[in-house]
């Protein structure tokens, strides 16, 4: 995805342009006098779906966000990406040279791919070939496709011959190493042979939100053949994680609706499109991504209903899907979702692609009945929970399932949820409520601490990490006069990293502050961590082990709680120094921030002579705090840390949990259950000393 592409995904352009302009609702559209020049009737229209601006009076010229922000601020194309790109948390950069040449490389493995994807789709037509006539009864009369959508979708054949691709594209002038970089050949790694990827089978060409071919599904044509369905590998160009099947002929439907389904496979979107359900998109995989919900929420949909497989892996999908969804579109601290998630149950276990072949009349009304998300979770994850379970099982089951029946709905079903969860679990209410109250307190920004220094030292610990970088070219900037689709396809993006929340960075921030600058403190930690433990070893070679880099989720810190480790365990060099000698160029930054003059952020507050003097003042309070309120405000965030990575690793246990239930794997079932119970039980005993300790502090 390019960089306004990013832009464009996170910012809607009704949104922004309402900041400047009175817009009025016109059906479909929005209305408004022309900021750009005088008149009385309005004719400047904005187009939701399209994203799209345009005005039909004296200006007669039009754009997206991005031009409308050009030409409203007099910004340049790079200020309009600086200055959006603050607004939307994407950070952006100019090109170099090496990369502007590797957009050049990947705009003819485009080509390629294009051609090849024309190339599958003439075989399958071409009537003197009788195994492609043969592919194409097979396709209209066991698929079910029409020669519309046949059309429609590109698809095509793959012959059964090792080398039908590798040498067309050859004699085109591509080179083997370029095929391969596309993945439509593979290369033999004992015999160095170059070979076609897909053979004898159906081809379905697979595009971006933009429609350009990115990679294709394949599906065997020989029932011998395995694996069934086989998509191209990743590439620079296809990442299955990125990328919805079908987005770019259900883009305008999602909108049109505000609802999108997701199905799994491909195949059950193309037969959802036949029969007019235009609003399908596939996301072929075994769960849905960030990444891919992002394409689509909440600038287009508002509703998303999920119609994965019945089977027991598709379940186990869909779950990974809700937590995915819970995580990703939180609208504000409430911690409420920003768009309305379904869960569809297909009925006698058919998938999407059978049930629409069969009755297509069905699909609608299965869709508008599509499950709330928190009676489906309650659903599917008591139904897996003994008879005859334990208490710890049960409070278990409860934590992990509290978050997701919180964040989906309103005020006015959270109550009946929390009741049904308390008598499915048969657990009193009220303890449901308070572990859900205590978990929204757990994610809550902690209380700013009482002594004013003590701030200051964090003040520059309490911004997020830094966001991802994004690289354009000035000379991607539209030309004067050109409208919206006049510079996409020059910018491009770089994979993001986990973002980390910013008090959880925060707090990670400030544990390394003051293990750099104490690191006896470490130990203290790790006597906490044993003390909880007592005598339980399950408990101290597990959840409460000693403090490490996985108690860190920002990569960087991580890195750094890694190398202090090291540095602990070395006694040739001092800790600074063997810090600074084993850092990674790119870690260095946080070092300087770690051991910057403390006395800096406040010198900028104070005037003429007082700076003198706040040395001396800071040096007679700051032994007292270094040596008290540091470390102990180290031991609680070194505990809260812990929290959240307990409730990371109790996620992970339950889709592994429900993975073995799906494969009947009892042994494993036992031991992750097992885990989960440990986790919780440590997790009480931090809970109470965390308790314990607010209590000293208020007293």
């Amino acid at each position: 995805m390019s960089v306004a592409d990013e832009i464009k995904a996170r910012l809607d352009i009704v949104d922004y342009i309402q900041r400047y302009v009175p817009l009025k609702r016109a059906g479909r559209t929005w209305k408004a006098p022309c900021p750009f020049h005088a008149e009385k009737t309005p004719s400047f229209v904005v187009d939701p779906e399209r994203q799209s601006w345009r005005c039909f009076g004296a200006c007669a010229t039009g754009g997206d966000v991005i031009t409308f922000a050009m030409k409203q601020n007099g910004w340049s194309f790079s200020d309009a990406l600086q200055e959006l790109g603050k607004l939307t948390g994407v950070e952006v950069r100019q090109r170099t040279p090496e990369q502007r040449a590797q957009d050049d490389q990947l705009d003819k493995l485009r080509g390629m791919l294009q051609t090849s994807a024309e190339a599958y789709h003439n075989l399958l037509l071409d009537s003197s070939d009788a195994e492609a006539v043969a592919v194409l009864r097979y396709a209209r009369e066991k698929r079910g496709l029409s020669d519309e959508t046949i059309r429609q979708f590109g698809i095509g054949y793959a012959p059964a011959g090792w080398n039908n691709m590798l040498d067309h594209l050859k004699l085109l002038g591509y080179s083997e190493d370029q095929v391969i970089e596309t993945g439509l050949a593979v290369r033999n790694e004992e015999s160095g042979r170059i070979y076609d990827r897909f053979r004898n089978r159906l081809m379905i060409p697979i595009r971006d939100e933009r429609g350009r071919v990115t990679g294709f599904g394949a599906r065997a044509l020989n029932p011998e053949d395995n694996p069934k369905y086989l998509n191209s590998p990743q590439t620079a160009l296809f990442d299955k994680s990125h990328t919805l099947f079908g987005l770019d002929v259900a883009k305008r439907a999602i909108a049109d609706t505000e609802t999108a389904v997701i199905v799994e496979g491909y195949m059950d979107a193309i037969q959802a499109h036949q029969a007019g359900f235009y609003n399908v998109v596939a996301q072929m995989g075994t769960a849905m991504t960030e990444a891919q919900l992002k394409l689509i929420a909440p600038k287009w949909a508002k509703k998303i209903v999920l119609a994965l497989d019945s089977d027991a892996a598709g379940q186990n999908a869909t779950m990974r899907s809700l937590e995915v969804a819970r995580q990703t579109l939180q609208a504000d601290y409430s911690g409420r979702l920003s768009v309305d998630i379904r869960v569809l149950h297909i009925p006698d276990a058919k998938d999407p692609d059978d049930l629409i072949r069969e009755a297509p009349e069905r699909w609608a009304a299965l869709v508008e009945g599509a499950q709330p998300v928190a009676e489906f979770v309650i659903e599917a994850e008591t139904s897996t929970l003994p008879a005859q379970a334990s208490v710890q099982e049960r409070e278990a089951l409860a934590r992990r399932v509290l978050p997701i029946l919180l964040a989906s709905e309103n005020n006015l079903y959270k109550k009946d949820n929390v009741q049904k969860l308390a008598l499915k679990l048969r657990i009193a209410e009220r303890d449901l409520l308070a572990w859900a109250d205590e978990q929204a307190r757990l994610r809550k920004p902690s209380p700013p601490p009482r002594d004013h220094a003590l701030k200051v030292l964090r003040d520059d610990l309490l911004e997020p990490p830094d966001a991802p970088v994004r690289e354009y070219d000035e000379a991607d900037a539209p030309p004067p006069g050109e409208g919206e689709d006049g510079y996409d396809s020059g910018l491009r993006i770089q994979p993001a990293r986990r973002v980390v929340p910013a008090r959880e960075a925060a707090m990670e921030a400030y544990c390394l502050k003051v293990l750099f600058r104490r690191p006896e403190s470490f130990y203290a930690v790790n006597r906490k961590l044993r003390q909880l433990g007592g005598t339980n070893r399950a408990l101290l070679d597990g959840p409460l082990n000693d403090w490490s880099a996985e108690d860190f989720s920002h990569s960087d810190y991580r890195a750094l709680m890694s190398i202090f480790r090291a540095a602990l365990d070395q006694d040739e060099m001092e800790l600074f120094d063997y810090l600074r000698a084993q850092c990674d160029e790119a870690l260095k930054p946080h070092l300087d921030i770690i051991f910057a003059d403390d006395l800096d952020g406040v010198r900028t507050h104070l005037r003429n002579g007082l700076k003198a003097d706040l040395g001396i003042v800071w040096d007679r309070g700051m032994r007292v705090i270094a040596s008290v309120d540091m470390q102990d405000e180290l031991l609680e965030k070194a505990l809260r840390l812990r929290m959240s990575r307990l409730q990371r690793e109790r996620e992970e246990l339950g889709f592994l949990q429900l993975d073995a239930q799906a494969s009947e794997d009892s042994a494993a079932q036992e031991q992750f259950q097992g885990q989960i119970i440990l986790s919780s039980i440590a997790k009480g005993l931090i809970e109470a000393e965390l308790q314990k300790q607010m209590s000293v502090l208020r007293e």
